[in-house]
This record gives structure tokens, sequence and C-alpha cells, in this order.
């Protein structure tokens, strides 16, 4: 099974390596695009994000989204933001195992990182029917078992609290023009999704060299890793594949897809997660039990000899060297700026 980095061209795989390299690279896209009136930051070679047609993008919304992403006003006790679980010098993680909700109760799960989250084919650890971000978000916001922002059954409170505050009303205004009532909840969680689409990583020495055609951007182990990573011999692509290495993805020509899930030995099923800032976003898995990238190695190379893994996951074991050197291209996927 391969998973396409481009539905325009060649796809990440186990497809000749050069003739991959050259193709994605002579089709890199501008940094720029304009779609459905909002200037797209895109980094090269990236689509364009799909946005829902009841939602549409304009600055002033993508303003209001980051203002609202970090406003403690959006918990049932003024101490906790959307940020106090995705913080933006984290990955827009947390660095915890598990995330703590507004209340202090440790939840079930590992704050994902938001980078690249407009490309999601599924959102969320585990149920694969939340496919926008738009839905994705009540879950923190109204969750009560335990709650993460505590704000079932205080909207209207909230409501009222923004829509006194001057400065931010009149940004509501510019955000949604025409709206008689645009101080709402469901503008609220309008605008922190556009915020959100706009949160895109791409600046790796990986996309410096295939995408910007920079053969000095990766060294010789980590190419020798990125041709291990995409060949049969690993299987790696079969599932990290994909313009954020977690899998098929979505974007504004092709609005929906299957996300993979797997069972990578913790007993459930869980959406493949993008590879990209692995440095900035541990610890690792659904429920944060891997401290260190070297740890998850350790276990991929564990169920690599289980016949009752996953048939995907096994192989036969990697050598030292490529071991190392498949790290070595896996740490070149973080950011460089």
């Amino acid at each position: 099974m391969t998973v396409g980095c481009s539905r325009a061209g060649m796809r990440f795989g186990a497809a000749f390596f050069a003739t991959m390299v050259a193709t994605m690279v002579a089709m890199a896209l501008p940094v720029a695009a304009v779609g459905g009136g909002y200037n797209w930051q895109l980094p090269r070679g990236f689509p364009e994000p799909a946005v829902p047609a009841d939602n549409p993008m304009n600055d002033a919304k993508v303003a209001l989204g980051a203002r609202l992403f970090g406003d403690p006003r959006l918990s049932i006790n003024g101490t906790f933001s959307c940020q106090s679980c995705h913080a933006p010098g984290r990955a827009f993680t947390d660095g915890r195992a598990r995330a703590r909700g507004v209340t202090g109760a440790t939840l079930e799960l590992n704050a994902p990182t938001l980078f690249n989250v407009a490309f999601n084919a599924s959102l969320g650890w585990t149920d694969a029917g939340v496919h926008s971000l738009e839905q994705q978000m009540r879950g923190p916001m109204f969750n009560e078992h335990p709650p993460e922002l505590g704000l079932a059954g205080h909207e209207a409170r909230l409501v009222q609290q923004l829509g006194a505050d001057p400065e931010v009303a009149a940004v509501f205004s510019a955000a949604f023009p025409g709206e008689t009532r645009p101080v709402s909840m469901e503008n609220v969680i309008r605008a922190i999704a556009a915020y959100e689409r706009t949160l895109l990583a791409g600046d790796s020495p990986f996309d410096h060299y295939v995408f910007g055609g920079d053969h000095r951007a990766l060294d010789a182990a980590q190419k020798r890793g990125m041709e291990l990573f995409f060949s049969p011999r690993t299987g790696c692509s079969a599932c990290h594949g994909g313009i954020n290495f977690s899998g098929p993805w979505i974007d504004r020509a092709q609005p929906s897809a299957s996300a993979i899930f797997a069972d990578t030995g913790t007993g459930k099923s869980v959406r493949v997660p993008t590879l990209r800032n692995l440095s900035s976003t541990a610890p690792y898995l659904h429920d944060g039990r891997f401290a260190t990238l070297d740890s998850v190695l350790d276990q991929y190379e564990r169920l690599a000899a289980d016949p009752a893994a996953d048939p995907r996951l096994r192989r036969a074991p990697l050598t030292t060297e490529q071991r190392t050197d498949l790290r070595s291209f896996l740490l070149a996927l973080d950011e460089t700026r």
C-alpha cells in the first residue's frame, strides 16, 4: 500500500526513489495561493487546505481565532484556554503524556500537535467519524467526563462576556460581516477552526530537499534513512505517507479521504499521527506512553518480530546502521525555523 504526496503526480511509497524526488520537486507549488478570497501562505509543495462552505476564510476571522485560541474566558473558571493543551512553543502540544483539563483532571489521551491539522482526514485519536475542525472542537469545549474547557451549559455567559468587550465585538463583526448577531458560540468555533487551518509546518530539511531541490539539506545518513523509510523493507510509508506523514489527507481539490487507524501494540486502534516535528511533540502515542523517539523505535522492533502484531508492522529486524539512518531521517522532519 502506498499513500500519495500529491494527487497530481508521483506517490510517496515504494516507487523508484530518484524519480519520486525529481517529480515532487518539479510539481512544487508557490508559497502563496489565493483561494476563496483568502491569501494562503503555503509551504512550498503544499496543496491548498479544504475549507467548509459555511465557514469561508478571511483575515479578520483568522485574527479573531488566534485571539480566542489563547483567551482563558473560553473556560469555566477563566484559567484555561485552547493553548493550555496546545502551546505554540511546543509545536501546539503540552509536553505531557496525557493532557489535563480545566479542573486539573487527567484526560485519557495525549494532546496531539495542531500543525497541518487542516490536512487531517480524521481528527482526534480514536473517533473516525470526526471530519472537520468545527466538529472536533465541540469535544474539548463541551466534554464533561472529565471536562476539558468545561463550557457545557455556560455558552450564554461566554457570549455575553465576549459581546461586552467592545474590541472583541468589533473583530467578530469584521470576521462575520452581514450577520445581525456576529458574537455567537457557533462563530467562536468557526473562528478558532479558521485559525487552526493556518497552522502549517513545511520548513524542514526534508521539505528543503524534496520541494526546494536543495541536495545539501539532507546528509548522507538522512538520505539513506529516507530511502529506507519509503521502501518495502520497512513499510513505514504504508501508514506514514502523504504530505503530513500521517496517511491520506484532504485538501481543496479532494476534501474527503479515509484516515488510517492502527494498533501499534497498545491494545487500541488509533489514528496514525504525523511524524513532523518529532523533537517537539514528545511524549508519543495516543496515551503518551513513550517518552523518547528511541523507545518508540524499540517498540516497532518488538512488534516487527511479534507474530500477533498487525501484519503491516511485521518485518525482518533492522540493522544498527539502518536504525540509525532511519532515526536521522525522522529528525529531518523537524522544522528549521
